[in-house]
């Protein structure tokens, strides 16, 4: 197994899809990564020399914020969004979706498991 930027990945991945193991670098970015290294990007990760994930290695590190220092980025602009009391904001603090879904029916996700609530009995005469 290869690992880069702290993450172990596959050796029977091709290298365009086992870069997008990495939080942060997505098909694009990972095609980018291959061409300025000059590494064909159907070529396994398990096949790739030393110097091959070394030269991967500086690119991201030098190009792209990735893991832990993206992770944490984005979680500064969520805080910072309900800090200021914004609209995205309330809607990430009440755990609801933030980009004008319906909620009527829809957003289960976010608004997590049913909590049914109970009809009220009639009065019987």
């Amino acid at each position: 197994m290869a690992r880069i930027s702290g993450v172990d990945i596959p050796d029977h991945k091709r290298a365009e899809i086992g870069l997008t193991y990495i939080y942060g670098v997505g098909r694009s970015s990972a095609n980018y990564v291959l061409n300025k290294a000059g590494i064909d990007v159907n070529k396994k990760i398990g096949e790739l020399t030393d110097e091959d994930q070394k030269a991967i290695r500086t690119i991201i590190s030098e190009e792209f914020k990735v893991e832990g220092v993206l992770k944490s980025e984005v979680q500064l602009n969520i805080k910072r969004l309900m800090d200021i009391g914004c609209y995205r904001g309330l809607r990430h603090r009440r755990g609801l979706p933030v980009r004008g879904q319906h909620t009527k029916n829809n957003s289960r996700t976010r608004k997590g498991k049913r909590k049914t609530v109970a009809n009220k009995k009639k009065a019987t005469k």
